[in-house]
């Protein structure tokens, strides 16, 4: 089922798919600046929705949000971490335990006018300049294809939330799932549904949305990296 595109910026809706509930945003990257946000002014860490809203200049508004990327206890990012140009966490190539360390996981990168899920291994290779970036894992989707170590029948299940992306980089699809799933119904809906040959994890657990159109905020744990437009 292809994605239709819509002219307001970041369209968010509530989708159904096997069994399960997700809500979507999606952002055409030739028309809606995405950035990630980790730190005030001051170095503190932001943490929060609210947090980011309240530094935001007259007349701007955060109209999408959501956690982008996995973070150690002080919040800081696990692997690699670009903010405007500046590169405050390097690229972690290496297999090691949880979620990250399932490789092959992947960086998403915004450069003008598109985004890109890309295997980490393949960043490593092709060095591409991108104004923000954040490394996560395991990958979702890789080339239109699964993510090999996943089960069908997985037992570990959580709200799930991540990104997928468009072969040209243009059309880029957030999700956070509604209810608990496992790693093969997440990466399926970003394989089967939205059709992006290219999906990367995020988070569980903590995995929250900033989404006013659809009249949610979430509230709860302090976050690390977050990704969102600003109008």
């Amino acid at each position: 089922m292809c994605i239709p595109f819509f002219a307001q910026a970041v369209e968010c809706r509530d989708v159904d798919y096997a069994g399960n509930s997700y809500s979507i945003c999606e952002v055409d990257a030739t028309r809606d600046a995405l950035r990630l946000f980790l730190r005030d002014d001051q170095g503190a860490v932001l943490g929060q929705f609210s947090r980011i809203e309240k530094q935001l200049g007259l007349g701007q508004r955060l109209i999408f949000a959501m956690n982008a990327g996995m973070y150690h206890d002080d919040r800081s990012p696990v692997g690699l971490y670009v903010e405007n140009t500046q590169l405050e966490q390097r690229l972690i190539t290496a297999d090691g335990p949880g979620n990250f360390g399932l490789l092959p996981n992947g960086v998403f990168c915004i450069r003008p006018a598109r985004a890109d899920v890309i295997e980490s291994l393949r960043f490593q290779k092709a060095l591409p300049d991108c104004t923000y970036a954040t490394q996560s894992g395991p990958m979702l989707v890789i080339d239109g294809k699964l993510h090999p170590r996943f089960l069908k029948d997985g037992t570990s299940k959580y709200i799930r939330n991540g990104v997928g992306t468009s072969s040209d980089g243009t059309q880029i699809v957030f999700a956070i799932s509604n209810n608990t799933i496992n790693f093969h119904e997440f990466g399926s809906f970003f394989r089967e549904y939205l059709k992006l040959p290219q999906a990367l994890y995020f988070d569980g657990k903590v995995s929250r949305l900033h989404a006013p159109e659809l009249g949610r905020s979430d509230a709860g744990f302090w976050l690390g990296p977050i990704i969102g437009v600003v109008k």
